[in-house]
């Protein structure tokens, strides 16, 4: 499984053709409390780069954009009723949506944990 991170503070994990997306515990702080998550339809088409979910906190709402193109296969009902998950386990539980990858070599560009731990170093 590998693990992928966006200049935007996504995350990919990646297995075979599958894989899960959330933001990065980095992106959460900036948003604080998350009060609402709007999810992508299941089987819809995402682009890289794409709008792919809304993330609404008490500060200001933003957007979750697809690190990769590819189908919705699933989606993190949990945060439709808890949306503070993707506060408590950014990583973990609190991630987003699956899917399937069109084209794995799009991740190529990605950072890999310790590149995207130096990229939030040098925001200050």
């Amino acid at each position: 499984m590998t693990k992928k991170y966006t200049e935007d503070h996504e995350w990919i994990s990646v297995d075979g053709d599958s894989a899960t997306v959330g933001i990065t515990d980095y992106a959460q702080e900036q948003l604080g409390e998350v009060v609402f998550i709007e999810l992508p339809d299941i089987d819809k088409a995402v682009d890289k780069g794409e709008e792919s979910a809304v993330i609404e906190s008490v500060k200001a709402a933003g957007e979750l954009k697809s690190p990769a193109s590819g189908t919705v296969t699933e989606v993190n009902e949990a945060l439709n009723d808890e949306p503070g998950k993707v506060n408590e386990d950014p990583a973990g539980e609190g991630w987003f949506f699956k899917m399937k990858l069109n084209d794995a070599s799009e991740l190529d560009g990605l950072m890999d944990e310790s590149a995207y731990n130096d990229y939030v170093e040098s925001l200050g």
